[in-house]
């Protein structure tokens, strides 16, 4: 166990936080951590101290690929004072703390040890064991990104994410489409606005219209639910006594299976060519995130396997669930291949994500272990 804390503790010391990433600084610790135990991994700068990185325990080649996925970037500690340092690693009362210490260096870590334990049983496995960590997942998925264009993974047939499930069983998450609407105007004094174009005003106009008159096409899940939508930020205006000639609004919506996201967009810019028709308004849509909703079924062998590895290690019943952040899957389900099962399974709670004081309890970190390291003998044997 020891071995196993003392590899969490130092990539938690390990400041990564996104912007700028330094995943390299991450990926380094984990390939000499493999090389002690005679496990080759491919580091690839992807940008200034950004990297990715692949490790590969060999099968015979019989089954596809068993892909270990984890993100080495972690956000930022945020403004409010930490009760023990975000980059202290300090064990406490049978929890770890530190930034990333639940999303998502613990399940990273865990991955990582489950595979040396495999490569040290000298097992036989009917398929390739990859470990695939990966860099920029909390900003843009950069490192998913080159891992699909570089074609490393091409030959997976199943993948494991490290993601906090509070070691339940993920089967599903939502999408994210982010959309930034720009409203133009036309500045004037602020005593005559008669004489500007208020881009505030046709803003608001925009605002009530998506209030009112939008509404999302979709199909109930059972595991997610419906599709949400909230409106993050808002900006505008330069001087009280100026007509504001532009306005900002970005739009967080997440979407469940079976969603358009190009039917979302152009319903969206329908409103706004409705206003512009209407009135002086005149408006710009922009992209800033757009990543599908992933669902494995949970009849797939991947998903019973998990689920009675599950009860038989742990001595209770999981039952599959949904989750509503996104992760890598939204890139590498795509990229690989729509049929592509995945599981999301890792130590931590998801509601400490983005928190201060954020930890992970030592116990969970450790079963986790036992649980990658079982299913991936099951899954590859």
């Amino acid at each position: 166990m020891s071995e196993a804390l003392d590899l969490l503790k130092k990539i938690l010391k390990t400041n990564s936080v996104n912007p700028p990433g330094n995943e390299e600084d991450v990926a380094r610790i984990i390939a000499d951590k493999l090389k002690e135990n005679g496990i080759e991994s491919t580091i690839r700068a992807i940008g200034p101290n950004r990297a990715y990185l692949v490790a590969r325990v060999k099968g015979t080649g019989n089954k596809k690929s068993l892909v270990f996925s984890g993100h080495m970037d972690t956000v930022p500690p945020g403004d409010i004072a930490w009760e023990h340092g975000p980059f202290d690693a300090k064990e406490i009362n049978g929890c770890i703390y530190g930034r990333g210490a639940s999303d998502m260096k613990s399940g990273l870590a865990a991955l990582t040890m489950a595979m040396i334990e495999i490569a040290r049983s000298q097992v036989s496995l009917e398929g390739d064991l990859v470990l695939a960590a990966t860099a920029g997942e909390e900003v843009d998925s950069l490192g998913a990104r080159a891992m699909i264009e570089d074609g490393i993974l091409k030959n997976a047939g199943a993948m494991i994410i490290g993601e906090p499930s509070n070691n339940e069983i993920f089967v599903a998450h939502k999408g994210a489409l982010w959309v930034e609407v720009v409203s133009y105007g036309k500045t004037a004094h602020g005593s005559m606005p008669e004489q500007g174009i208020n881009a505030i005003d046709n803003m608001v106009t925009f605002m009530n219209a998506l209030s009112t008159k939008f509404e999302f096409n979709y199909k109930e899940d059972h595991l997610l639910g419906g599709p949400t939508l909230n409106i993050g930020t808002i900006s505008g205006g330069v001087r009280t006594n100026v007509v504001p000639d532009m306005c900002r609004l970005q739009i967080d919506i997440r979407t469940v299976p079976g969603q358009n996201h190009q039917e979302i967009l152009s319903d969206i810019k329908g409103l706004c060519k409705d206003i512009e028709g209407s009135s002086n308004a005149k408006f710009d849509l922009k992209i800033l995130n757009d990543l599908v909703a992933v669902g494995t079924s949970i009849d797939n062998p991947l998903i019973q396997l998990a689920l009675s590895t599950a009860d038989e290690l742990f001595k209770c019943e999981h039952k599959p669930k949904g989750v509503r952040f996104y992760t890598d899957a939204s890139t590498f389900v795509p990229g690989l291949g729509n049929n592509l099962p995945v599981l999301i399974y890792g130590p931590g709670n998801e509601t400490m994500a983005h928190k201060p004081n954020e930890y992970v309890e030592v116990s969970q970190y450790i079963d986790s272990i036992k649980f990658y390291k079982e299913v991936a003998l099951r899954y590859l044997g």
